[in-house]
């Protein structure tokens, strides 16, 4: 009995450190989890406040698109003035609250708002987001940018016909119907599944909105040709939209120069007629003409000539100087700053030889029934192609080619160009099938040393085509290989300048409104 006492004894004696131990390990452990469990919800309540804080970010974006879409040429964010707290950055900061759906204030983003510039709709905008009583900041910077109607290489408010012997690049829409007999290098689509062409185009009998004619084999084989980017149908382009354009136009126009700035604001601004010229506004002559106008003559320098055209004989087979009869007003006229010439009258235009610099002109009789044209009466060409120079022709009625504007003699062969962005608003872009003097069919050039090149953007209410083929009429000429008589220039190559996409030239009418092109999280600060 004595030895088990002492043996119990020594048991207790035992345990006790051994408890003791435990629940020293126990509190230890306790304390690690209770840090761990402690610092996870720090980091979760801190991720919390920094996802706030980059929500917070996200919606300075999505006001400044919304601010665009109401004031697209606004980069001061409504306040007139901008702001350089950080010049590289544009203007800015531009502090607003952040109000939650409880219409409390929970944070505050700062914007900073750089153009790209040089005619460009795409506005680079950094939002920077952070909550109130809080240090964490996130920030996100957008490119935002509009789509205008340089956006496509042609677009159409009806049916057209690339012929065989017609290349054309860049994204194509009608909102019709397009025959598709040339080759193509980028989306063709139609605003319908099925349409009649009209006649001369194939018509009578329903096609797809994108078809060929199966017999063509040269130098495309309808049949075997790849037609997986032929897309329809595929939303309308709201050509009604282009008559507010030229207004706006006419606006920035009137704005450019002190002696018409008050004009501008003005509620019935675009039908105000003043006798003043400006480098940026031309005012209407006397009486309005079919073949009177004006003529603009762009300089490489940077600079245009401004003469009067008193007549024209559309019908002579030789140069614009021989077609027209011209009385200079001005020259060397810099392009206004605004990149933007309005001319109250229809508007004849050639380059000296080539264009160095970025402008618009608008032709249009805004307060009268007369619509006024815009003609192309020799090359047109860029000093280079880089998007640095830019060409935009935006008329009231249509864009034509003079029909003595391909270089004479024409049998010796050339290569007439045009440089351009092209809209009709409501006419056509096109060479006559008829000369507007006497109603005669206009002449035409069939040989493969006769090339035509179109390099920018067409955009036409109605028809579009370098080209008529028919029967035998006035002065078109006859091509014995496809068995017709022609008139323009059968050998044509039509080039979209994928410059314009976001850098159309200044205030050209866009198709739909902002949007956000790219998008990323900055991790420097601001």
């Amino acid at each position: 009995m004595k030895i088990k006492r002492m043996l119990a004894l020594g048991n207790k004696g035992f345990l006790m450190p051994a408890v003791l131990s435990f629940i020293i390990v126990i509190l230890i452990i306790s304390g690690a989890v209770l840090q761990i469990i402690n610092t996870n919800l720090w980091n979760v309540n801190n991720n919390v406040k920094s996802q706030r804080a980059f929500n917070v970010a996200e919606a300075g974006i999505n006001y400044y698109l919304w601010h665009l879409s109401h004031s697209s040429t606004d980069n001061y964010d409504g306040t007139g003035a901008c702001k350089n707290d950080i010049p590289a950055l544009g203007c800015g900061g531009y502090k607003h609250d952040y109000v939650d759906s409880n219409a409390v204030k929970v944070g505050f983003y700062t914007l900073y708002i750089k153009p790209k510039g040089g005619g460009s709709t795409i506005v680079t905008v950094r939002s920077i987001g952070q909550l109130y009583g809080d240090n964490n900041i996130r920030t996100v910077e957008a490119q935002i940018g509009a789509t205008s109607f340089a956006s496509y290489g042609l677009v159409s408010d009806t049916a057209f016909w690339f012929g065989q012997y017609e290349n054309a690049s860049g994204p194509v829409h009608s909102n019709l119907g397009i025959r598709m007999d040339g080759a193509n290098s980028d989306v063709v689509s139609s605003s319908n599944i099925t349409y009649t062409p009209p006649p001369g185009y194939g018509g009578g009998t329903n096609k797809p909105g994108v078809w060929c004619d199966p017999s063509i084999t040269t130098p495309v084989n309808c049949n075997t040709r790849n037609k997986t980017d032929w897309l329809f149908p595929k939303p309308t382009v709201n050509f009604a939209q282009v008559s507010g354009s030229l207004c706006t136009m006419k606006k920035v126009a009137f704005a450019n120069d002190a002696a018409t700035a008050a004009l501008a604001n003005l509620a019935n601004a675009c039908t105000q007629t003043p006798n003043t010229r400006t480098a940026a506004y031309v005012p209407k002559r006397a009486s309005f003409s079919t073949f009177g106008g004006y003529m603009i003559q762009l300089n490489n320098n940077g600079t245009y000539n401004l003469s009067r055209v008193d007549n024209e004989n559309d019908t002579i087979a030789g140069p614009y100087t021989s077609a027209m009869t011209l009385t200079s007003v001005a020259t060397n006229i810099a392009i206004p700053s605004s990149g933007v010439i309005f001319v109250e009258d229809n508007v004849w235009v050639r380059s000296n030889p080539t264009f160095h610099g970025r402008v618009n002109i608008g032709a249009g009789q805004l307060n009268s029934a007369n619509n006024a044209q815009i003609i192309i009466a020799d090359n047109l060409r860029y000093s280079v192609k880089d998007g640095t120079d830019v060409i935009g022709l935006v008329a009231e009625d249509s864009v034509l080619v003079a029909p003595y504007a391909p270089p004479w003699p024409g049998s010796a062969g050339f290569n007439f160009e045009i440089d351009a962005a092209a809209l009709a608003s409501t006419g056509k872009v096109t060479y006559p099938s008829r000369y507007r003097r006497n109603n005669a069919c206009t002449r035409g050039w069939v040989n493969s040393n006769q090339t035509f090149t179109f390099y920018g953007s067409a955009a036409t209410r109605q028809a579009w085509t370098w080209n008529i083929f028919g029967g035998s009429c006035g002065d078109r000429v006859f091509d014995a290989t496809l068995g017709y008589y022609i008139s323009g220039v059968e050998h044509t190559d039509t080039q979209y300048d994928y410059n314009l996409l976001y850098a159309p030239p200044p205030s050209y009418p866009l198709t739909s409104g902002y949007q956000i092109i790219s998008w990323r999280e900055v991790l420097t600060h601001p």
